[in-house]
């Protein structure tokens, strides 16, 4: 498809405008490039120079600016000579640059059906759709309607005569046979189930017997260890069997195995090993740092001054950053979720006191390590550093007292 641009929108003056031309540049004609009056003939011109388009593939003008093409429109004649020498004369003529001498309409309608001669009055709509879009498609002939299919009806049974939906088969022989394979399936059926209950129950009770021999052992052995005195053997007395040693750690009537046992241990009766409980987490949500303030290990937690543990920093030429005299700081990278485990071994060996907070963001975690061993763990819930006379960072706070 080619356009050769607007014209002239016949009736609508708005398109148009003192001192503006409108339309494309190839495809004007001069008397429209200089802004005169715009006829019948302007749209000759346009035709010619579509009709040279279509023949050679570029504008007959070239496609240098608007300025240049316009300018030659006006100025110049067209080369023609790479045109077919059929079309040289017809598009001669409607290149013209006076409007008064281009072909009308009608005249090159009249050419046109030189050229076809006797396929003029032909028509040939058709044969150039199917050249473009290829053959018909053939349409299928409309599927005939099914045939109705006449059934009988159903006689009626006499009122005294029992309908047997389960009457036998005409044939006898075909009966016969179905009736011999089907108790060959059900005789093997019931065989195979009497095999597997068979071996089931050979199994239960093997396994209950097993079971059995075996309480009976545990109650023999536990019978013999009540009625033997703990630490001797049966029938043997006490003071033959023990050490002095362990007669006196099992003497606990009067004292005096405990307190032998005590000097030979260095400690004092009553003396045992404790184990420390887990180190429990103090929460501490909606901690407020900025320029002004900072954060404490100990009540009061937040401070209005900067003589905490904690402190916030934002300048243009270094960024903002958490700081601290008395504590180290690290980033969590990874998955949501560190504990006092993880915060411990990524602070174990760390020394920086300064955390810029380039790479936080909300929910960044951050570990805070105290020198006296109390550990911390920061998640980021607000960051605003845009303007840095104002920033602050809003985090939730949790303590574990002396766990490093």
């Amino acid at each position: 498809m080619i356009d050769f641009g607007i014209s002239l929108a016949a009736g609508v003056s708005s398109y148009t405008a003192t001192g503006s031309t409108i339309g494309t540049p190839q495809f004007m004609a001069p008397e429209q490039a200089s802004a005169g009056e715009v006829t019948a003939a302007t749209d000759v011109f346009a035709l010619g120079q579509t009709a040279a388009f279509a023949a050679l593939g570029e504008p007959l003008y070239g496609d240098s600016p608007a300025v240049s093409v316009l300018y030659r429109i006006v100025h110049s004649e067209p080369d023609l000579s790479l045109l077919p020498a059929r079309l040289r004369p017809l598009i001669a003529r409607c290149l013209a640059a006076d409007p008064a001498e281009r072909a009308t309409l009608a005249e090159v309608v009249e050419w046109c059906r030189q050229q076809l001669g006797e396929d003029a009055d032909a028509g040939a709509g058709r044969t150039v759709w199917r050249e473009v879009m290829g053959p018909e498609v053939m349409v299928p002939p409309p599927v005939a309607e099914p045939a109705p299919v006449h059934t009988r009806p159903l006689a009626a049974a006499e009122p005294w005569q029992a309908h047997d939906p389960w009457a036998p088969p005409t044939d006898s022989g075909t009966a016969l046979s179905r009736r011999r394979g089907t108790r060959l399936v059900v005789g093997v059926a019931v065989t195979a189930a009497v095999l597997v209950l068979s071996v089931l129950a050979w199994t239960v009770m093997d396994a209950t017997g097993v079971f059995r021999d075996r309480g009976d052992t545990g109650s023999d052995r536990t019978g013999t260890s009540a009625g033997a005195d703990p630490g001797t053997s049966a029938g043997a007395p006490a003071s033959s069997s023990a050490s002095p040693k362990a007669a006196g750690k099992t003497s606990g009537a009067d004292g005096n195995g405990a307190d032998e046992e005590s000097a030979q241990t260095g400690g004092t009766a009553g003396d045992t090993p404790t184990t420390a409980g887990p180190v429990r987490g103090e929460p501490h949500s909606g901690q407020w740092l900025d320029a002004k303030n900072s954060l404490s290990f100990k009540e009061p937690f937040q401070l209005k001054d900067r003589t905490g543990d904690i402190r916030f920093t934002c300048a243009k030429e270094v960024g903002c950053a958490l700081e601290s005299d008395t504590s180290v700081f690290t980033m969590v990278f990874g998955e949501p979720g560190a504990n006092l485990d993880e915060c411990r071994s990524l602070t174990k060996s760390q020394t920086n006191h300064r955390l810029p907070l380039a790479a936080a963001a909300s929910g960044t975690e951050i570990c805070v390590r105290r020198r006296n061993g109390d550990i911390a763990l920061l998640v980021i819930q607000t960051k605003s550093t845009a303007m840095p006379d104002i920033a602050f960072v809003s985090a939730d706070m949790t303590v574990w007292r002396q766990a490093g």
